[in-house]
């Protein structure tokens, strides 16, 4: 081989050798970006169950609480009894 031959396989072997070390280092980088994406999903899973949880607990006590007529007719007894305890 020339001189200019073994140069020129010097620098293609140099090239090759940096692109196998920034291929690695990107498929590094892919997986760490991966992993991330897999901790965020796993928190929006968790937070997506609580808001279910806690929408249904909402849900539960609206149903459980008095309406505006019923709460008001509830006063209504109340005052009676309290004429008919004051008579008595």
């Amino acid at each position: 081989m020339t001189d200019n031959t073994k140069m020129l396989q010097t620098i293609i072997n140099g090239q090759s050798s940096m692109k196998s070390e920034l291929l690695g280092e990107i498929h590094k980088l892919d997986k760490k970006v991966d992993d991330g994406f897999k901790k965020v999903d796993e928190r929006f899973d968790k937070l997506d169950k609580r808001i279910d949880k806690l929408g249904l607990q909402i849900a539960n006590l609206e149903e459980d609480a008095p309406t505006v007529e019923e709460f008001d007719a509830l006063e209504k007894k109340v005052v009676k009894i309290q004429k008919k305890l004051a008579l008595s």
